[in-house]
Parts: C-alpha cells; sequence; structure tokens
C-alpha cells in the first residue's frame, strides 16, 4: 500500500495537492475554474439530470460550489478525492471531460464508493472506464481494502462502465441512492485489489437472426405489443415471464440486467416483413454465464395473437441452432439445451419436438410456476 493512507491529512493546497493520474485514454485532475462551464453542461444534460440530484437547472454558481466542494473534500483527511477528467485526445471531447470521485470509508476498513459523470460530448469513447482504472488503482494503493460502485437500477450506462472495469454485479438493494423526488432501488458492484480491471463475463448482445419469415433481434423500448393481454395457464408460465401493459418497462430492464451480467440471449421475435413483435425466445441459466461447451435453458412464448402460426417451434429452432452452433461460426458454442414443459402444455411440447428436441425424461409430481403440482416433460437437443 501506498505510504500516504487516506486517514492521513493532505498536505498542500488544492489544486495542487490533487495528484495527476494518466494512461494514453484519460488523464485525472485538479477541476480549474475554466472548467466550470462544462461541468454546467454536463449537469444540464437530460440524462445526467434523470440520474443524479443535481440542482435544476444547473448554473455557473451550482458549478462554483462544485468547485469548493473539491478543495474542501481534498483538505480533510478521508474526505472526498474529486477530479476532474480530461481526455488525453484533444479531438475525444471537451477539456474537462467529467469527473470522477472516491469516497473513503470512515475507517481504514471500511469500504470505498466510486461516482463518476461524463459530459455528453465524451461519451461512447473508453474515457469513463479508462479514469475509472485510474481512479480504482490510485484508492487501492492508498489503502481502499474495497471499492463499490452504486447506481439507481435501470442505470445502465453507469453499470457498463464499472462492467469493463472487472466490478461485480451484487444484485439490486432497495431504496439504496438519492434521487431527485425520494431514493430509488439501487445496482451495487464491487471491486477488490486483486481483481483485474477487465469484464468478468461478457455482456451478451443479441446477434439478428433471421430465416423462415422471422427476425430474432434485441428487444426495444417499443416492443409493448409482446405486452397484449395474453391467457397463458398459471402452470405453464412463471407469472414475471409475460409482461402486461403494467409491468412490460420492468420485465425489459430484468432482461437487460440478465443480458449484461452474461447469464442470457433475449431476443424479440418479430416477423420478417413487418418487423411486429410476435413473442420473445431467450437461451439463459439461472447462475454463473453462459459458457462454451455448457448447458443452457431454452424459453419462449407468444402473444396471443399471433399464435397457429407456428411462431414458437420456428423460433425455438433459430435460437437453439444458434446457441449450439461453434463460436467459431458465429454461435454461442453451447454443448446442450434443456426444456421444461407441463405434460399438457401441447402446443409447446410440439414446438419443441419440432425444433429438434428429444424427451428424455417425465416427472409425475413436479413443482409448476404457480405453485401446483403436476405432471412435466423434459427435452433436451446437444450440439
Amino acid at each position: 500500500m501506498n505510504e500516504h493512507p487516506a486517514d492521513e491529512v493532505p498536505h498542500g493546497v488544492f489544486p495542487g495537492i490533487v495528484p495527476v493520474l494518466e494512461d494514453s485514454t484519460a488523464r485525472l485532475r485538479a477541476m480549474t475554474a475554466a472548467d466550470l462551464p462544462f461541468v454546467v453542461e454536463m449537469c444540464g444534460d437530460a440524462e445526467s439530470a434523470r440520474w443524479t440530484t443535481v440542482p435544476q437547472p444547473y448554473g455557473l454558481a451550482d458549478a462554483r460550489s462544485f468547485l469548493e466542494e473539491h478543495a474542501a473534500g481534498w483538505a480533510r483527511a478521508r474526505g472526498r478525492r474529486y477530479w476532474a477528467i480530461e481526455p488525453v485526445d484533444d479531438a475525444a471531447g471537451p477539456p474537462c471531460a467529467g469527473v470522477l470521485d472516491l469516497r473513503p470509508g470512515e475507517r481504514a476498513e471500511l469500504p470505498w464508493e466510486v461516482g463518476f459523470a461524463l459530459h455528453p460530448a465524451a461519451r461512447g469513447r473508453g474515457i469513463m472506464s479508462a479514469a475509472l482504472r485510474l481512479g480504482a488503482r490510485w484508492a487501492f494503493e492508498h489503502g481502499a481494502p474495497s471499492l463499490y460502485w452504486y447506481a439507481a437500477r435501470g442505470n445502465l450506462a453507469s453499470w457498463r462502465v464499472a462492467h469493463s472495469c472487472g466490478f461485480t454485479h451484487h444484485g439490486t438493494l432497495p431504496q439504496r441512492v438519492p434521487v431527485r423526488h425520494g431514493t430509488a432501488d439501487a445496482w451495487c458492484a464491487s471491486l477488490l485489489p486483486d481483481d483485474a480491471l477487465s469484464p468478468r463475463q461478457p455482456w451478451v448482445v443479441p446477434p439478428v437472426v433471421e430465416a423462415d419469415g422471422l427476425r430474432l433481434r434485441p428487444l426495444r423500448d417499443d416492443d409493448t405489443a409482446i405486452a397484449e393481454p395474453h391467457d397463458h395457464p398459471p402452470h405453464h408460465l412463471p407469472a414475471r415471464a409475460v409482461p402486461t401493459p403494467e409491468t412490460f418497462d420492468d420485465w425489459l430492464l430484468r432482461r437487460r440486467e440478465s443480458m449484461s451480467i452474461g447469464r442470457g440471449s433475449n431476443w424479440c421475435i418479430a416477423d420478417a416483413d413487418s418487423d411486429e413483435p410476435l413473442g420473445e425466445v431467450l437461451v439463459f441459466v439461472r447462475d454463473g454465464g453462459l459458457a462454451v461447451g455448457g448447458t443452457a435453458e431454452l424459453g419462449y412464448s407468444v402473444r396471443p395473437s399471433a399464435r397457429g402460426r407456428g411462431v414458437a417451434g420456428r423460433a425455438a429452432r433459430l435460437a437453439a441452432d444458434l446457441a449450439l452452433r461453434p463460436v467459431d461460426d458465429g454461435g454461442f458454442g453451447l454443448r446442450r439445451l434443456v426444456a421444461e414443459t407441463a405434460a399438457d402444455n401441447t402446443a409447446s411440447n410440439r414446438a419443441l419436438a419440432g425444433a429438434g428436441f428429444t424427451e428424455w425424461g417425465r416427472e409425475a409430481a413436479a413443482d409448476a410456476p404457480d405453485g401446483s403440482v403436476g405432471p412435466a416433460v423434459h427435452w433436451e437437443r446437444l450440439a
């Protein structure tokens, strides 16, 4: 560890007290008055306002107060350590591309936290990930036993940065972070000193597959037709697996979260000509992540108005073909896909058989999604 731990009173005067941290992409340095117009632009951005508690509207007076916070944090033992983020490449964004802060725990043995924000003109260039790696290394050199990231649930842009730096996603904590109108549930992730500063698992981006009159593509915010009122018997599918108009947004976010931690791939089943959403098909694991040579589960649902056209069987075959295809041929490289159906789910059983699955077992008293007990069929398809 560094010989200057966080509980030691810093020596020097702001801004000279702030160490400059740099790699080939980002430079962390002290903020100056010249940076304040860019801070105003950043804090006035709709995405920044959505996920933070910065005042709205945000003006130069607010930015000046923020600069005073920077100086005050560096003047205190275990105070917040703020940096301005500057792109090393002048063409990569404004000279003040954002802000990163480290928050030491109140005692040496307690975790640190990290926060960051990026100017909209600097996004999509890897600057924030580079800045976070620089900050994380500095934190561990100065005694941080661990580094925690929190963001309001749904802030996928912030999670993408933490994910790229090797943070481990721990799930959702209720009412954990302040937002503009109260508190919100938060995603939580952590990093340890010996962790590699690179993704722990791939962020799954569903590849587009088109054949047999269907297009499997990533789900979109406007795919609300999938939430058409349904009549699935409750013992066929988990209640949360099929969205309603009221639950669609949360349903979609859960799928995106799952893909971000590598647990599966979720596709919208769309008509190849009209792109009309017809349902969903997914390949997933319940723990861990999709692994080459591993086993995953297949699931699907079709909106009632799209039934009777063989949509489920065709979509299941397309998804299974891709999942079991070797990686060097554009597939996921899985060894085996499995599925489970209620014995009386004739349509689903027919779809799986048509998609190349083989029945390998039956249960007389299986636990159904709605808590009932009944006969079930187990299916598999091998690479």
